[in-house]
């Protein structure tokens, strides 16, 4: 089978690359699978920098060995369609596999580029691709006032419309329960499939709690910041957990959000000495096992979500216990896939200091989460994930198949020659076609073939 997977990739530090490169990954890994991923163009990432605060220069980092990558589409452009529907006429794949969010492809600043970009998939499948949508989010659990985004009304209009054009494609997996029944009540979607985010690595590490609390208790809160990831509240909270675990040390790891440069930088900076708190910046693919096993707690201090979480889903992977603002995305996702998460209430930082505190001070409780939630690991992998989408991919080819070909080869030409012969043509056991109204022949004659 041949896949064309449409996404951002790395070294692309735009959102959804780390995803793309596991789901890529899980691909290679498969004998009977030829990929091509179509990636965007890499930039110089000013909303991406390491812990000194220097930015990611795209252009100047290497492209990841054992991958066929053609960068064949650019962030913010109205080119986007074109570029991509041409290469996909070139490559001629069996599925084009597009992972999406709604900025994939543009930032409100450009909402035509963006899109521009969400209209491809319904165009690849009218030059008769079979299209499949990974669905991030949907708008309808969006806040745009915590993103920035001016005129909501409008936005929420416009992201409407784009949903119906995403909703064209062949087939649209989204990551939570709740996001499959909005498009199924709302939209009267048909073709909406109930997916897992799933763990990330090809297999999940079990929990090394000599690596915890030794001598540091490690908070770690890792995503995309400035829009509904916000660390104001977190900020807020940290001394009073610091004042109840002396050893307690809070890493905050990951870039901006591409809409807000520099907006860790900004709270680094109004930081005084020994606050305890250590910022990361971008953490490249290669480290990320360490720090996640070295880290005691994961906290997401969100204001609102935007679906599945991916740190969450990586906290399971290494065995972490997690503590969440309390989202109606992220209660879904707990049900969903059986993780242990202790939930405080949105911007609460009291609330969220206590439940920090409740776990370092307890080793029975971070064995407890910790290991349900590697527990929930073992069930999503994402070996099994990829899985999932290429029986799925390989269902729909074989129908497609089977409706190209007669059901029972031969049986047109008998059904011509025997049963309704030409004007003409007798047959010496059966009803003459002469004998039919006009024209009926003929119709019977499209059916059958």
């Amino acid at each position: 089978m041949k896949i064309c997977l449409v996404a951002t990739f790395p070294p692309s530090a735009r959102q959804l690359n780390e995803y793309a490169f596991y789901i890529a990954g899980e691909l290679q890994r498969n004998p009977d699978i030829s990929l091509t991923i179509l990636a965007d163009e890499l930039a110089d990432y000013e909303f991406a920098t390491d812990e000194n605060g220097k930015s990611l220069n795209g252009p100047q980092l290497a492209e990841l060995p054992g991958f066929d990558v053609i960068r064949c589409w650019k962030f913010n452009s109205l080119g986007t369609p074109v570029r991509l529907l041409n290469t996909i006429r070139k490559l001629k794949p069996d599925v084009v596999w597009f992972n999406l969010v709604f900025s994939s492809f543009g930032t409100p600043e450009h909402p035509v580029a963006a899109f521009a970009g969400l209209s491809t998939p319904a165009l690849t499948r009218a030059l008769g691709y079979y299209t499949h949508i990974t669905l991030h989010h949907i708008i309808e659990h969006l806040d745009f006032a915590s993103a920035g985004v001016r005129q909501v009304k409008l936005f929420r209009l416009a992201s409407e419309m784009a949903t119906r054009t995403l909703l064209k494609a062949n087939s649209v997996s989204v990551l939570l329960s709740g996001y499959r029944r909005i498009l199924l009540e709302k939209y009267s979607a048909q073709n909406v499939l109930l997916g897992t985010h799933g763990t990330l690595a090809p297999c999940p590490s079990p929990p090394d709690f000599t690596k915890r609390g030794n001598p540091e208790h490690r908070i770690l809160a890792i995503g995309h910041w400035g829009t509904y990831k916000r660390l104001e509240t977190l900020m807020e909270a940290f001394p009073a957990v610091l004042r109840k675990v002396p050893n307690a040390k809070l890493i905050i790891a990951g870039a901006n959000h591409h809409t807000k440069p520099r907006y860790w930088e900004s709270m680094r900076e109004s930081l005084g000495s020994g606050s305890g708190i250590e910022f990361r910046g971008y953490v490249p693919e290669e480290a990320i096992p360490e720090l996640f096993q070295t880290s005691t707690v994961v906290v997401m201090p969100y204001d609102s979500a935007t679906g599945s979480s991916g740190p969450a889903h990586q906290a399971c992977e290494y065995g972490v216990p997690i503590v969440c603002a309390d989202i109606a995305d992220f209660r879904d996702m707990a049900v969903d896939e059986d993780m242990a998460i202790n939930f405080y209430a949105v911007g609460n930082a009291v609330d969220l200091a206590d439940k920090l505190v409740e776990i370092l001070q307890s080793p029975k409780h971070q064995h407890r989460m910790a290991e349900h939630n590697f527990s929930a690991a073992m069930q999503m992998t994402m070996s099994s994930v990829v899985r999932n989408y290429l029986r799925w991919f390989e269902l729909k080819r074989c129908k497609k198949a089977i409706g190209r070909a007669p059901l029972f080869p031969g049986l047109g030409t008998f059904w011509r020659r025997h049963v309704f012969p030409p004007i003409g043509v007798s047959s010496p056991s059966l009803t003459s076609g002469s004998d039919l109204p006009k024209g009926m022949g003929s119709r019977i004659d499209e059916k059958a073939s």
